[in-house]
Parts: structure tokens; sequence; C-alpha cells
């Protein structure tokens, strides 16, 4: 009996203390200014043609909520927030229902945000799903609530919610679907849009009109059984043909929220920014975007990474000569999950490190022709230490090979063997130049890949090759305004030239051997698979790890990077390494359209040679495959280089 006193005082005194807290930030936040909720977070976002696509909470169609369709009201109160009257900005009892479903059925399916706390989470700029965001989301609730009435809450809500296709506001929306105002709604359509904010994606009638008719059903049917609307009411509804007005062929790009997402983070790091604009907004933010070129990379990516929804997806389109990131998805599905590999990840790279690599050997004089023995290779070392690497599927020539057939095949020995020969600081410092900032070790395996880099770090060394040399950052936005058309922030296109052109061109030339039947010989090169898919002339590297793949390309238009993995780093099948290789030839190719070649052309100190492609020689008569590769004029092979000494040994060559 006494345990239990204890317990109930135990408990009394926790209920007080909770009670003293609550009313003391209550009292703190009627005595703090009030926030300005118009006004929070303002700001427009723009493509590269000066055209809106994203709008934060300064919406100029701010309507008040006796202007909106009482119909919509209600549908909205119904579908998201049944006693948003009742409650101070947390539904407690929502919260433990929601808790204990998602515990028993071990998901997440359930969600427990009242419209005070989405509206809080509206007045963000960036949408982080992290315990700092959480609690500063529930003390914005917070204020909400004291400064505010329920009906400005709502009002607030109702003019900045998503309804897709970058429509934010109730007005805009129902201009958008229907062509007329929220005020002239009736109840079908109100349950139409009040079923889309959950996955605009999803529940768009323009997108799935199937699907946002099965939702606008169960909505009609919940306010049907709760008694808002009558079973005639409910019936005419649901059987009223409604008419879409929203563009059957608008540029619907469910993930630009990704853009978005990435544009919010490096606006916080531009230094030009005042504070103040970050935290209360009121800023036109002109991007890089692409609408076309995100459309279509959206596209690929869903055209062909249609299993296993588990498997993710990271990708960059970047224009080469500026850096600028025209198109980016960090996931399949943003609805499903808000974190952006593209830009908030590392993986490991494999073997698109390797380009690097032999831009340093091109450097150090090494050439298209120059061999070393494919052969099974164990690497011993002073300390007593070993590095037996291997190559994809144990295949090896058992022969010398040129630097080319490496590159076509991905040859992880000879690439070792490169890296020992020039040093292991070599690939280090190339990186540190391209403008790499991952942290690199000087060790065996770092040109197979095993260091972890971003895709946007690793898409901007390769625009180096792909622009000839000069080093530029991948970034998203170009310039910066006051709401007033002040100019704050101007990105300025410098360029820095680190690379030797005519190099870049020979190893551009050579990252073209990765799809060329010339070099079927041993093994066959790593993307020959999508050599037919393939109608512009264009470099390209793949990389495996067992968690990870990418296929990274370019030609003097577009650099395209792709990655697929999994979040929880489990191992990737062999099969699943088709995704990335057709998601980047499929997006850059329709990117490219009609468009001819965009090639280099060949430099004046550069010269082509008619070679044996395999082993680097000068062609003979009897080689079965021969083409033209490239070299530093008075590095062109000869038939009487020692290099070839191995080859002229063996009998058999």
């Amino acid at each position: 009996m006494k345990k239990v006193k204890k317990l109930l005082k135990f408990g009394m005194f926790l209920i007080g203390l909770f009670i003293l807290i609550i009313s003391g930030l209550i009292l703190y936040i009627k005595m703090s200014p009030k926030l300005e909720i118009k006004s929070a977070n303002a700001f427009l976002m723009y493509d590269q043609s000066n055209e809106l696509f994203f709008q934060g909470s300064g919406n100029q169609e701010w309507i008040s909520l006796n202007q909106i369709s009482d119909y919509l009201v209600q549908t909205t109160l119904c579908t998201e927030d049944k006693h948003f009257y009742q409650h101070q900005g947390f539904d407690y009892l929502r919260i433990l229902k929601a808790l204990y479903v998602n515990f028993t059925s071990k998901s997440k399916s359930q969600g427990a945000s009242t419209i005070s706390q989405q509206y809080a989470k509206n007045l963000f700029l960036d949408f982080d799903k992290t315990w700092e965001r959480k609690l500063n989301e529930m003390w914005l609730t917070m204020q909400l609530e004291v400064h505010y009435s329920k009906d400005e809450i709502l009002e607030g809500y109702l003019n900045t919610i998503n309804y897709g296709h970058g429509m934010y506001g109730i007005e805009n929306a129902a201009k958008f679907y229907f062509d007329k105002s929220a005020s002239d709604l009736d109840l079908a359509e109100a349950a139409m849009l009040a079923g889309i904010p959950k996955s605009p994606s999803n529940y768009s009638p323009v997108v799935n009109f199937d699907l946002a008719k099965k939702r606008q059903v169960n909505i009609l049917y919940n306010m049907y059984k709760i008694g808002k609307i009558s079973e005639d009411e409910y019936t005419q509804a649901v059987d009223q043909e409604l008419t879409i007005v929203g563009e059957k062929n608008y540029l619907d790009v469910a993930n630009v929220m990704y853009y978005q997402d990435a544009v919010m983070r490096e606006l916080k790091t531009i230094k030009e920014i005042p504070a103040s604009y970050l935290e209360t907004g009121g800023i036109k933010i002109y991007t890089n975007l692409d609408l076309n070129a995100q459309k279509i990379l959206e596209d690929s990516i869903q055209h062909n990474l249609t299993t296993d929804k588990d498997l993710q997806v990271a990708s960059v389109m970047m224009e080469p000569t500026t850096g600028k990131i025209i198109a980016l998805v960090g996931g399949r599905d943003y609805n499903q999950s808000q974190y952006n590999r593209a830009y908030q990840s590392q993986r490991q790279v494999g073997s698109t490190m390797k380009p690097l690599l032999y831009y340093a050997a091109l450097e150090s004089g090494f050439t298209a022709s120059t061999t070393f023995t494919s052969e099974a290779t164990t690497f011993n070392f002073s300390n007593n230490q070993t590095y037996s690497p291997q190559n994809y599927g144990d295949q090896y020539g058992n022969k010398p090979i040129s630097l080319a057939t490496a590159i076509a095949y991905s040859d992880n020995i000879y690439a070792v063997k490169t890296h020992m020969f020039l040093g292991e600081d070599s690939l280090v410092n190339i990186s540190k130049r391209l403008g790499i900032t991952a942290q690199l070790d000087e060790v065996p395996s770092l040109p197979l890949g095993t260091a972890s880099i971003n895709i946007i770090e690793i898409a901007s060394s390769y625009a180096a090759f792909a622009n000839e040399g000069y080093k530029v950052t991948g970034h998203l936005i170009s310039k910066v305004e006051d709401l007033k058309g002040n100019v704050l922030y101007e990105k300025r296109n410098e360029k820095e030239n680190i690379l030797n052109k005519s190099l870049t061109f020979i190893l551009s030339d050579l990252l073209t051997t990765t799809y060329d039947s010339s070099f079927i010989d041993y093994n066959y090169p790593t993307a020959i698979g999508i050599a037919p898919k393939i109608k512009h002339k264009l470099a390209l590297k793949s990389g495996t790890t067992d968690t990870d793949h990418w296929s990274i390309g370019y030609n003097k238009d577009i650099v395209t990077a792709v990655w697929i993995g999994y979040d929880d780093n489990r191992n990737l099948d062999t099969s699943d390494y088709k995704y990335s290789r057709n998601i980047w030839v499929e997006a850059t190719e329709n990117y490219l359209g009609d468009r001819p070649d965009s090639w280099y052309q060949q430099p004046n100190n550069v010269v082509g040679v008619l070679v044996n492609p395999i082993t680097g020689r000068p062609a003979q008569e009897s080689d079965e495959h021969k083409k033209i590769m490239y070299y530093i004029r008075g590095t062109e092979p000869t038939t009487t280089d020692t290099v070839f000494d191995e080859y002229l040994l063996d009998p058999t060559n």
C-alpha cells in the first residue's frame, strides 16, 4: 500500500511538474514577439528559364478563411485533424494510437501530426527528419497556438500546403485543377483536393485519376460515417463526374523536392545571405534547374527501377562548362523518404575512381599503349603486409594488356600496378586538385574506389575532364534576390585551368572503350550491354563495390552520374548492376535527343595511330581488331618499342 501511495505521489509530482513547465513556456511565448506567419520563410524558387517552380509560405494567392469553400474546410479537417478545434496543438490520444499501431504492425504507417504541427513544418526552409528539427517544430507549434486563433492557423495551413505540381495553397490548387476559386469548390471537388496533400505525387488526379478517385471516395465515406454529410450528399458527390483542367502535359516532376531541399542546404552555405533572411525568408532564389532535364531523369529512374522498393538511387545532371546542376534526384520517392542521397550521402565510388588515376598516369608519361600484365597478383609490402586484389569474375588476360584495354575491362590488377608505380600519393593529389574533399587514404586499394565520396563531388571531377581541363564546383543556385529585387548573391563562373587539354582529349577517348566492341577478346567491355542504346559519342565509366554501383559519363554538353544501392549498405545482387547503366544511358540520350555529337576537337599535338586495341601495338594485317588510338606526338607506339618485348618473347603472340 505504501508503494502505491509513493507511486501516486510521484505521478502527481510529474504531472504537476509537466503543467508547471508548460505554463512557463506558454508565459514565455506570450511575452515573446509574435511570429508574422504571412511572411515567415517567404521564398520563391525559379528555374534556369526564370519560371517559378516552387514557392514557400510567401504565397501571393493568400486568401482569408471565409473565402474558402466550407466543403474544403470540412473535408480537410475530417481528413487531416478531426480534433483541430479541441486540442492545443498536439493530439495526445492520436499520438498514443499511432505509436500503438506502428508498434504492433512494425511499420510507420500511422502519423499523428496535427494541422498546427504540419503548418509549423511548412514554415521551415528544409525538410530534414532530425530530433533538432522535431523539437523546433514542436516549439513553433506552441508559438502558433499561443499567438494565433484556430481560424488563423487553419487559414495559414490552407494557404501553404502542397497540392502537387508546384501548387502551394488552396487558391492556386483550385485554379489549377478546376479553373475556379477556392470559394466555389463543391463537395466532390473539395474531397478530391483534400486527398492530395498526403502524397501529391500519388494522389494528384492529373498523375493518377483512379487512385485520386479512390481516396476521394474514402474521404467522403468517412465524412458520411461521422455525420458531416448525408447519404444523399455522399452518393451525389461520389457519382459526380469531375473535369480536371490541370494541364495533362504538365511537367510532373514528383521528386523535384529533392532539388528544392538541396537548394535550401546550399543557400545556408552562402555567406553573403544575411542570417535574418535564412530565418524569416523574403527571398527569390534563381536556380540552375532545367525542368525538362529533371523530368527526363525522373522518368528514366521510374522506367528502369521498378523492383525492390528498398533499392535506392541518387543522380545528378551537370553542365560541365559551369558546374551548374540542372537536375538532381536524391531517392526513389520523396514522399517515402526525404533523405537526400545526392546531397547528404557519401558512398564507395568503385572503379569510377580509375579515370582520375589514369589522368595522373597520362601526366606521368603513360600512353594508351602502356602495358602491364593482367594476372592474379599478390602485392607484398615491407611490413609483411600483402594485398591480393581480384578482377571482377576472376577474369585475367594472363598477358600484358594496354591501358585502353584496362579501362575497357576495368582491370583491377592494372589499376593497382599503376597506382603503385606512380606512388600512392599521386591519386590523392589529383583528386584534391579536382576538388574532392572526402578523406582519401594513401592505400593500395584507393584506385578501386574504397573511399566514399559524394555524387556531386565525383561528378564535378568528371566535369573537369568534360570541359577540357577546367575545375568547376557543382552548384544549384545562380542568384539570390530579396523580394524587392535587390541582388544579395550572384554566382561567379570563375574557372581554373588545372588539367592539360591534350591529355583530357586522350582520356575522354579512352573512356569510350567501355562500350566498344573492338575490345571484345578474353573479356567484354564493362558497358557493352548498353552499346546499342548509345547514339552519341560519350565517355563512360562504371564502378562496382559489394554495396554500390555507379555509372558516370559525359560529353561537352552534359555530365550524368547515377548511383544505386541500399541505405543499410546491404550487398547488391549482380542483377542490380544494370539499373545504373540503363538509367544513365536513357537519361543522357533522351536529354541530348537529336543534337549532333558534341565531341572534342583533336589538339594539334595529338596524333591518331591504328593499333591492336588489346596489345596497344601498331596494327598488323593479321589483327582481328584494329582501332585508332590517340597519343601525344612523339609518344605513339612503334613495332620496335621495348615495352612489347614481353609479347615478342611469347610465341603465342
